[in-house]
């Protein structure tokens, strides 16, 4: 009308014009930084609220540019969909593994155990710098001393050792460390791995079961999946024996090694291990091959390997040594620094992959 001064836009009027048509606030950009950490879930919470102003005709209470996420450069184990062998490669730095076992003493509560944590874990860390210095890829740590095992579980101060014993290794060699708790406890390995900062666990009866020294062992990959993930520890990889030592395996002897590898890969798992039937006794040549040949999941061989037979295992990815290297080829008796060097020498002469 004439003479009458038109209204000027509201604030809430002049924010519109300034949104799409479609309604549709444009994504907050990401960029990577070396931290490792990203305010993920804060800013969705500032761009829900963005989009819930814009619904309502309410201008921004801001108009500041939005922050930028910052993820990692890559960080180790981040990408969980990587080939599995690429993620072996990148955990370890190279295409194979030497991995030195550390067979912990009798742990409090076990019927042998007479020593305090702390001596516990400064024989270990002494084992440990043995590998170490001899060149070894990386270390493993296993409840050896604990018998008779339990079956499927351990205590909490089973757990808490293994942890202090696991983060002392840690701190002094620098190495990739692997986990592994006796008999099958399979939650224990991986919350004590999440704690002490290891890289990966042995795991027993993840698919399929068996009958074992200490009885039948069912599969667990379902509920050991859920509860890494639970935990926020998705980063521990699970390396899983399949056709294990010092087990009958009747109950599924129509199912060969290669369909229970491809089980293992089909349920998830990082890596498979072939072993002989008992500790110190060597896996067989053609299971390692049938193994590696039946899925694409990394192969570790772990058990009976000697500076003789080493390069015979030359398609495995993985080699886990620790009864003979022990004086006497024996795994309860003292660790052999000799027997240790020409294990690494054995290692450094296989062809490259």
């Amino acid at each position: 009308m004439d003479g009458v001064r038109p209204r000027p836009p509201r604030r809430a009027d002049r924010f519109a014009a300034r949104v799409p048509e479609s309604g549709v606030v444009p994504q907050l950009r990401v960029r990577q930084d070396h931290t490792g950490q990203h305010a993920g879930g804060c800013i969705d919470a500032q761009a829900r609220e963005l989009r819930s102003q814009v619904a309502c005709g309410v201008e921004p209470t801001t108009h500041q540019s939005p922050p930028e996420l910052r993820l990692p450069r890559t960080p180790p184990y981040a990408a969980l969909h990587m080939a599995p062998t690429q993620t072996f490669t990148q955990i370890f730095g190279s295409p194979r593994a030497l991995i030195g076992m550390v067979h912990v003493g009798a742990l409090p509560g076990a019927p042998a155990a007479h020593h305090s944590v702390e001596k516990l874990a400064a024989h270990a860390v002494a084992e440990a710098r043995i590998y170490r210095d001899a060149g070894f890829t990386a270390i493993a740590i296993e409840n050896m001393h604990d018998r008779p095992y339990l079956k499927g579980g351990v205590g909490p101060e089973v757990t808490a050792a293994m942890a202090v014993i696991g983060c002392d290794i840690k701190r002094e060699t620098g190495l990739p460390l692997g986990v592994q708790v006796l008999a099958g406890a399979n939650r224990e390995a991986v919350a004590v791995a999440h704690a002490a900062g290891a890289e990966f666990v042995r795991v027993e009866g993840f698919v399929y079961a068996h009958i074992a020294d200490e009885g039948l062992i069912e599969s667990c990959a379902g509920e050991l999946l859920r509860y890494r993930r639970a935990i926020g520890a998705e980063r521990v990889r699970v390396f899983v024996d399949i056709k294990k030592k010092h087990s009958s395996h009747a109950i599924t002897a129509d199912v060969s090694i290669a369909e229970t590898a491809r089980a293992a890969e089909f349920f998830m798992a990082d890596g498979v291990i072939v072993t002989g039937t008992t500790t110190g006794e060597a896996a067989s040549v053609a299971d390692v091959r049938e193994a590696a040949g039946a899925s694409a999941l990394p192969v570790l061989v772990g058990s009976g390997l000697t500076p003789a037979n080493l390069a015979q295992f030359a398609a495995a990815h993985g080699f886990i040594v620790g009864s003979s290297v022990k004086q006497g080829g024996l795994w309860s008796n003292p660790i052999d620094a000799d027997a240790v060097g020409a294990v690494a020498a054995a290692f450094a002469a296989l062809p490259r992959p």
